[in-house]
């Protein structure tokens, strides 16, 4: 039997804090099995903690403290692990950025902006620049980066299934000059086509549907229950509510219901990037 590879817990500060709960639940002796039971996370997801790739959320490390008797140690310590893990996105979005390349599904409506994981570089720039205009080039660069890095998430051995409800403003709107919305439309339809994710679009005529307030992203987990995440301009929520959740999932159910089919989405992509590949786009 191979010698079991410790963690380098000077890697990072993740990593630092998962080598603290191996030593802690095995000094209590206790099993993975054990230290789950009781909280809402699965053996999986423990021991990708106790390996650094993951960070500990405060329930769960509210969860370990009683479990170790630490005396609020991680519960202190979970925020000091986030901020590690940021990388150039901003704080309230740090949570989500983790836990995208580990959902199982990601179920996003965008009514004012294209999405994150469909972004080019282009797009990102525009808007990063549009909210920051007085920052360096170094830091908008910075977070175009980290913005375009999270749709390597689709090249993964099991990447998320991913589905999109979109507004058809999106696709009109010239956030970028008409050769950049070309690129980007056409990034859309190749990222949606190639990964087999499901795109719809709310057509401009659409009665009113249950998500005109906001976007929101809902995504599910193996090892762990589902959370909502939603987003306004300096500030975003990560909801974990179980009722809520399930609230926020049957509207996105009913949204689904008012779009266009897959089909009939991804051909209205292909029409706005010819309307704006022969100047024909609304301005």
């Amino acid at each position: 039997m191979p010698a079991r590879k410790d963690p380098d817990a000077s890697a990072n500060v993740p990593s630092f804090y998962g080598a603290e709960l191996r030593y802690k639940r095995e000094s209590a002796g206790l099993t993975l099995e054990q230290l789950a039971e009781g909280s809402f996370r699965g053996v999986p997801f423990l021991s990708q903690i106790e390996h650094g790739e993951r960070r500990m959320p405060l329930d769960l490390a509210r969860h370990v403290d009683g479990k170790l008797g630490t005396d609020g140690f991680f519960e202190r310590r979970c925020e000091d692990a986030r901020k590690a893990r940021q990388s150039g996105h901003a704080e309230y979005f740090a949570d989500v950025a983790e836990m995208e390349p580990y959902a199982e599904t990601i179920e996003e409506w965008a009514p004012m902006l294209v999405p994150g994981l469909l972004q080019t570089p282009a797009y990102a720039r525009a808007l990063t620049r549009a909210a920051m205009p007085r920052a360096l080039d170094s830091e908008v660069e910075e977070k175009v980066q980290a913005r375009v890095a999270r749709a390597q998430l689709f090249k993964g051995e099991s990447p998320p299934a991913y589905w999109v409800v979109m507004d058809e403003s999106l696709i009109r709107r010239p956030v970028v000059p008409a050769g950049g919305m070309v690129e980007l439309l056409a990034h859309i339809a190749n990222v949606v086509r190639t990964t087999r994710s499901i795109l719809q679009i709310v057509p401009e005529n659409a009665a009113a549907h249950p998500f005109m307030m906001g976007m929101a992203k809902v995504m599910t987990f193996v090892d762990a229950p589902p959370v909502v995440y939603t987003e306004s301009l300096h500030s975003g929520q990560l909801i974990d509510f179980p009722a809520l959740v399930k609230d926020y999932r049957r509207s996105y159910d009913l949204l689904r219901a008012v779009a266009l089919s897959p089909e009939a989405s991804l051909a209205r992509i292909d029409a706005a990037a010819e309307d704006f590949r022969n100047g024909k786009h609304r301005d």
